[in-house]
């Protein structure tokens, strides 16, 4: 998952969409915005105890899947690997890369929320995922923020959707938002009005819209990649 734009809201549905396949396969919620302040503060997780990036800075070579699992802080039946507001700093290449090798052997899923500076870099995993979600509100600076990224995106890289959000301030259609960037319109994504109000008050709803969303978003990629 990536945002189009800064604001677009990518990691709540990564996380919801996550929460949403931890149901039926051990599932594995990735932070991998160089930015982040932790998606756990997200998830209100942020005093739960389990590692986070920073612990695993010496992961290196052959790491045990299973051991990294096993220290993972839970968001219900999903695990989640968070970056440390303490400690900022993204974590080495290699080390996030041995360690997500490690993870594929134990989890079902896993469900990486993508820095969107990386991508535009062509430094991101993107192309090692199985689908890429572009979070995609309809406005021209999503317009901008996608074409800076769409080198990375794609077929023949990676099978990347757009989620469309609305409102559209200036009118812009998902068919519009779609033909502009080059890339298909998985599901429009409604306004959960209730949800930044729930996000203050310490995490993701798993009730909602933005839950049915997810629910829908799952559906829809397993139909398309089957």
């Amino acid at each position: 998952m990536v945002g189009g734009r800064g604001g677009a809201g990518a990691s709540t549905l990564a996380a919801t969409v996550a929460r949403r396949l931890a149901r039926r396969t051990a599932t594995v919620l990735v932070d991998l915005d160089r930015a982040s302040a932790g998606i756990d503060v997200l998830l209100g997780l942020e005093s739960a105890d389990g590692v986070r990036w920073p612990d695993l800075a010496d992961a290196r070579g052959e790491v045990s899947g299973a051991d990294v699992l096993a220290l993972l802080p839970r968001w219900g039946a999903c695990a989640v690997l968070s970056a440390d507001r303490a400690r900022p700093g993204a974590p080495e290449p290699a080390v996030v890369a041995d360690v997500l090798h490690a993870l594929t052997s134990e989890a079902g899923a896993l469900v990486l929320d993508l820095d969107r500076a990386a991508v535009v870099a062509g430094e991101s995993l993107a192309g090692a995922c199985d689908a890429v979600l572009v979070v995609a509100p309809r406005d021209l600076r999503t317009v901008a923020g996608v074409l800076a990224m769409r080198a990375h995106l794609g077929p023949p890289i990676v099978p990347t959707w757009l989620l469309v959000r609305g409102p559209a301030p200036g009118g812009l259609g998902s068919t519009e938002l779609s033909e502009a960037v080059d890339l298909p319109v998985l599901l429009s994504v409604p306004t959960d009005r209730a949800l930044r109000s729930a996000l203050e008050r310490g995490g993701v709803p798993d009730t909602g819209r933005t839950a049915r969303s997810a629910a829908r978003i799952v559906a829809a990629l397993h139909g398309n990649l089957a």
